[in-house]
């Protein structure tokens, strides 16, 4: 005698409750994937530094001192200081002289090259009568270590003791300068120490805004481990800010600098340029220059 087969019956409930957790695998592994791709990849992401000195400043015609120092943590880093060409009073734009007490630019670039790819605006602070200071973040140019945040201030922190300490100018000498990457670390440093001005050049609020609106659907302000808040630091800020930024900035929303601007105490400044996140400052050179002179000679007053 046989006996019939059983039958295996599948009820809808159970095929969908099936299909739901798949699904919330298939979801948790693609979070878990993601997290995982992010904590790899930020660095490179954040960091695009070139070890290669394309050009140094005498091959321009510019005076120059080569300056190695090593941060607290026994990083050593490089750096370049230039003398300004301070022009005479005669045949020279009023909009264009230099300030009457010598200031110092301390220049933090942004995140890509390194301090020879900053010729070109290097040029403009010593056509103003400022002297500059520019360095290499740890992994950049001629400096050693690889960049991080904390490593990256400790650079800027460096740079100010050896303007102040070794250098011995007056901390109200000293105008903390950013350009993208950079204003994070100029307004960090500005938060902390004694400066004159801070100048801030297509800046954002921080890596974790920028990196929420690249990926909108993931928790990327709990994930970023380098999140550069410069945002966070404008309010405990008291001295003369100018912001630079383009409605044209194909990296940085303008709307970054407006809340920057917001959040910062009197006196401030906006200033509107155009064109792109690396050439702003050229395209609309006679409106940056102006503006940059007349802040200049208003902190050394």
């Amino acid at each position: 005698m046989t006996h019939p087969l059983p039958v295996c019956y599948t009820s809808p409930d159970s095929m969908v409750k099936r299909r739901t957790m798949i699904d919330l695998l298939l979801i948790l592994l693609a979070i878990v994937g993601f997290i995982v791709w992010l904590m790899w990849n930020e660095p490179r992401m954040l960091y695009h530094p070139s070890r290669e000195i394309e050009q140094t400043p005498d091959q321009l015609g510019f005076k120059y001192e080569n300056i190695n120092l090593t941060t607290s943590d026994g990083v050593n880093i490089n750096g370049w200081f230039l003398p300004a060409e301070v022009p005479t009073k005669a045949g020279v734009d009023a909009n264009v002289l230099p300030p009457p007490t010598r200031l110092t630019v301390l220049f933090f670039h942004g995140n890509a090259g390194n301090i020879s790819h900053r010729l070109g605006k290097i040029a403009i602070f010593r056509d103003l009568g400022v002297d500059t200071f520019i360095i290499d973040y740890r992994g950049y140019g001629r400096s050693e270590g690889q960049p991080s945040e904390q490593g990256t201030y400790l650079d800027a922190q460096a740079a100010y003791e050896y303007l102040t300490q070794q250098r011995k100018l007056s901390p109200r000498s000293i105008v903390a300068y950013g350009e993208s990457l950079g204003c994070a670390i100029a307004a960090d440093l500005a938060s902390k120490v004694e400066v004159r001005g801070l100048v801030l050049e297509e800046g954002f609020t921080s890596t974790s805004d920028v990196g929420q609106k690249m990926f909108p659907f993931f928790p990327v302000h709990w994930l970023v481990r380098n999140k550069y808040n410069t945002l966070s630091k404008m309010p405990r800020i008291h001295i003369p800010v100018l912001i630079f930024h383009s409605r044209d900035d194909e990296v940085i929303n303008f709307s970054h600098s407006q809340r920057l601007l917001a959040a910062a105490n009197e006196p401030k400044q906006f200033v509107e340029l155009h064109g792109g996140h690396n050439d702003a400052f050229e395209v609309s050179a006679p409106t940056y220059r102006a503006a940059l002179s007349k802040f200049f000679v208003t902190l050394s007053l």
